[in-house]
C-alpha cells in the first residue's frame, strides 16, 4: 500500500527553509471563498507574500460569484492583503465539465473543476512572477487534499512555477476557519458553488 504524502508536513518544511535561507517569498493563493480563506491566512501571511487570486468559474449563477467576491474583498481588507479578481464565466466551467455532469459530489468533475482554477493560478502566477502558487482548496474536510495538491503539483510542473503542498484543515484548520467565519459574519455556503453540487 503507497504512504500517504503528509501535504501539512511537506509546506511547514518549505517554510522552514525559507525561514534558514531568510527569504519571504511571493504566494499567490487561490481562494474559494472567504470563509476557507480565514483557516489559511494566518499559517501563511508571516512566511510568505501572499497575493489572493479570486477565480471561481463553477459559481452556478452570478449573485452567488458576486456575493462570494464581495465577502473575499472585505476579509482581504481585514487581513491586509492584496487580492486579484478575474471575471466570472461560467462557460469556462461548463466546458471544462462537459460530459462529467452527473458523476458524484468529490468525483472526476471536480477534479477537472480543481485543474481548471489550479492551472489558472498557476499561469498568472508565472506571468507575474510568483515564487510559489496554492490553493485554499484544501481546508474543506469534504475535499480530498491528496488528489488537489497532485494536480496542483503536475500543473506546476508544467507551467514552471513552484506549487505549495498544503492541508490546511489539519492542526485544526477548518474549526478555525468556522470560529473566525463566525466572529467576522461571513456569508458561509451550504454547498461547493456548482449547479451540480446541489444536486449531491
Amino acid at each position: 500500500m503507497k504512504n500517504k504524502v503528509n501535504a501539512d508536513a511537506l509546506m511547514q518544511a518549505e517554510i522552514q527553509k525559507n525561514k534558514d535561507a531568510k527569504i519571504r517569498p511571493t504566494l499567490l493563493l487561490h481562494s474559494c471563498c472567504a470563509p476557507c480563506f480565514t483557516g489559511c491566512i494566518e499559517r501563511l501571511k508571516d512566511d510568505f507574500s501572499v497575493t489572493v487570486l479570486f477565480y471561481n468559474p463553477n459559481m452556478d449563477s452570478i449573485k452567488e460569484y458576486e456575493l462570494r467576491r464581495d465577502e473575499q474583498l472585505r476579509i482581504c481588507n481585514i487581513f491586509d492583503v492584496k487580492c486579484k479578481i478575474v471575471d466570472y464565466n461560467h462557460l469556462e466551467f461548463l466546458d471544462k465539465v462537459k460530459g462529467k455532469e452527473n458523476e458524484i459530489e468529490g468525483g472526476a468533475r471536480c477534479f477537472d473543476c480543481f485543474h481548471l482554477r489550479l492551472k489558472k493560478t498557476a499561469e498568472i502566477a508565472s506571468e507575474l512572477g510568483y515564487d510559489y502558487f496554492a490553493t485554499t482548496l484544501t481546508l474543506s474536510p469534504l475535499k480530498n487534499a491528496e488528489n488537489i495538491n497532485r494536480i496542483g503539483t503536475l500543473i506546476g510542473q508544467e507551467i514552471g512555477v513552484k506549487y505549495l503542498p498544503s492541508d490546511f484543515k489539519k492542526r485544526g484548520g477548518y474549526l478555525r476557519s468556522i470560529s473566525l467565519s463566525k466572529e467576522l459574519n461571513l456569508y458561509r455556503q451550504n454547498y461547493c458553488g456548482c449547479e451540480f453540487s446541489k444536486q449531491k
